[in-house]
């Protein structure tokens, strides 16, 4: 069961979420988000006073430092899209490199690399410290850089949920 202490003088709810499964955006979760993106820009939603008001409270210049809530809600107004975590494998361009696990630098110039918004973060040789697993780490990726059998694949999530106490989920790429 979750506690949460407070130790300033603010309301605050919190709400416990457990046994989750995140799964791929679904077409009705999809629908929410473009009704979501439309009410923001025709100002149905978006008072960020509030926010804004708590972090003046505690020395905090919310026009250098926006509320989270207000930069979605920005991003809405523009038409943005809502930020979405992308990995990306694609060849490594001339002078890309990243600090490898237990390595200085690990050069992926016209190499084969995975990518993220922060730039590269592994290949098929060596992951970066940056992204490597760790007893804080929450959420992973496993990538086959090789034709594998179902049987492999069921292994690999056998390993996980027994030692990594994990759940298992295939990841979709665009064809």
């Amino acid at each position: 069961m979750l506690t949460i202490r407070c130790e300033l003088d603010i309301d605050l709810l919190a709400l416990e979420l457990y046994e989750l499964e995140v799964t791929e955006p679904r077409d009705d979760f999809e629908l929410e988000v473009a009704r979501a993106m439309q009410a923001a820009r025709t100002g149905e939603v978006g008072d960020t006073g509030r926010a804004r008001a708590l972090y003046r409270r505690f020395g905090i210049d919310p026009t250098r430092v926006r509320p989270s809530s207000e930069a979605l809600l920005r991003r809405l107004k523009k038409g943005e899209p809502l930020p979405r975590e992308e990995l990306v494998v694609r060849l490594g361009v001339e002078g890309e490199s990243y600090t490898g696990i237990g390595k200085e630098r690990v050069n992926v110039a016209g190499r084969i690399c995975v990518a993220d918004a922060d730039g590269p973060c592994g290949n098929p040789s060596s992951d970066s410290a940056r992204t490597m697993i760790t007893t804080a780490t929450e959420r992973a990726a496993w990538i086959y850089f090789l034709p594998v059998t179902d049987d492999e694949v069921d292994r690999t999530a056998e390993l996980v949920a027994v030692f990594g106490r994990g759940l298992v989920r295939m990841a979709a790429a665009p064809a």
